[in-house]
């Protein structure tokens, strides 16, 4: 499976998710959801400064949290979660029908 095959496949786990389940779209909002031990799965994207990256793997380390470093940049992540605007980093509270939290 190539690597777009498998961004693709990510792609509509995340979009089921967005409409069935629950997640947190931004920085700020993952940084919390970590601190309250709400997430589940933390997305990253490619191009996200340095400091947050190393700043939200730590937090997620400390509770135990697993990471996806999203192959795509923040523009290809907000498109993949329904939105318009750009999304660095989204935390997942509640999977809902999707099966994302198993997978990888």
């Amino acid at each position: 499976m190539g690597k777009k095959d498998l961004r693709e496949g990510i792609n509509s786990k995340l979009s089921l998710v967005m409409k069935s389940g629950k997640a947190h779209l931004g920085y700020k909002t993952t940084l919390k959801a970590i601190r309250n031990g709400k997430a589940k799965l933390v997305f990253i994207s490619s191009n996200c400064p340095s400091i947050r990256k190393s700043q939200i793997e730590y937090y997620a380390m400390l509770a135990k949290i697993k990471i996806y470093l999203y192959p795509g940049n923040n523009a290809t992540l907000g498109t993949a979660c329904g939105k318009f605007h750009r999304v660095s980093t989204l935390s997942i509270i509640e999977a809902g029908d999707s099966d994302i939290l198993t997978a990888e």
